[in-house]
């Protein structure tokens, strides 16, 4: 495959089995080509059958004998995703990699999931929560490494845990910063409670900088039915290489997932300027994701709003589905 000029080598793959979600289009088709070509076996979790099937075809012709196959997931229904995680625990393959790439941004107006939750803070963050929950069977017994890809836009805001959901008011972009921060503190979380209680997986964060991908492009789903401003300011910044492009924001998650030299518990990004663009480095943590009692809050907040809740000590390779968050329901919280 073609190597752009801040490439990194990734190590052979061939026996590994990765999940991509948000692997149908940008960055996460990218990535997922990257890991083929690199032996991994696939799986693409995708909301969109149609889309779905040309990602399929797109990574076999980036990739010809690439084994790649795709799953039902909408991450914006819990329902959605217990039903993925029942499907994979049936199918019994240990899992070795699993990046958590899919997200929607800025909805012009507060919509909500199906159970729900505010749509970036439901999708982005509730969602993939659910997902490693459900997963942690399998990815306990691949010992996987959990590569959560979160956004530039979590290096400022913050919790917003009066009204996690927006019901009172909203903003687009406080949001989209909220959701990233969540996840971030989960990844970092995650990596803690695994070496706390045995689960065997390791758990990274990375972020793609800047660069002309679909979240801010036109959307029907988000509720967007033009591409925004913003977005084409990216794309004219990245031809004139102010920003990343699709094959350099890749790779900070690439580094995070695959790398012997990434660190659990750590976050890569571009090392340019600002960090929006350059070749995939370690990155400082950004404020919002330093407090560990902050980490464990969102993770309790976590459990009670979606009804699910992570093993005990020990208890991760079991192959049964999660539990539910003692004396709780999905949606519970505001």
């Amino acid at each position: 495959m073609p190597r752009t000029r801040s490439d990194i080598t990734v190590p052979d793959l061939t026996g590994k089995t990765a999940v991509v979600t948000g692997a149908s289009d940008g960055v996460g088709l990218a990535l997922a080509a990257r890991l083929a070509a690199a032996g991994a076996e696939l799986v693409l979790p995708v909301r969109n059958p149609r889309k779905g099937e040309a990602a399929l075809t797109e990574v076999r012709r980036r990739v010809p004998g690439a084994r790649v196959s795709l799953r039902e997931l909408d991450l914006s229904s819990l329902a959605s995703v217990a039903a993925l995680g029942a499907t994979l625990r049936e199918e019994g393959r240990p899992l070795h990699l699993l990046v958590n790439n899919a997200g929607v941004m800025t909805p012009p107006e507060r919509r909500s999931t199906t159970d729900g939750f505010e749509l970036q803070f439901g999708t982005n963050h509730l969602g993939h929560f659910a997902l490693v929950a459900h997963l942690l069977p399998l990815l306990s017994a691949g010992k996987a490494r959990v590569t959560s890809q979160i956004s530039i836009a979590a290096r400022s805001g913050g919790i917003n845990w009066d009204d996690p959901n927006w019901r009172r008011s909203y903003d687009g972009q406080r949001a989209y910063s909220h959701s990233k921060i969540a996840f971030g503190l989960f990844g970092l979380e995650l990596e803690r409670r695994s070496r706390a209680a045995g689960w065997g997986i390791t758990s990274n964060l990375s972020h793609p900088g800047v660069a002309p991908t679909n979240l801010l492009a036109a959307r029907p789903e988000v509720g967007r039915a033009r591409d925004t401003g913003g977005r084409r300011l990216i794309s004219l910044m990245s031809r004139i290489g102010l920003t990343g492009t699709v094959e350099t924001a890749l790779l900070p998650a690439l580094l995070a997932a695959t790398s012997p030299d990434a660190r659990p518990g750590r976050m890569y990004g571009p090392s340019g300027f600002g960090h929006v663009s350059g070749p995939p480095a370690e990155e400082a943590l950004y404020r919002p994701l330093r407090s560990a009692e902050d980490a464990a809050r969102i993770w309790g907040v976590s459990e009670d709003l979606t009804g699910v809740s992570f093993p005990a000590a020990g208890a991760a390779a079991s192959g049964s589905a999660p539990g539910s968050a003692p004396g709780s329901a999905p949606g519970a919280l505001a």
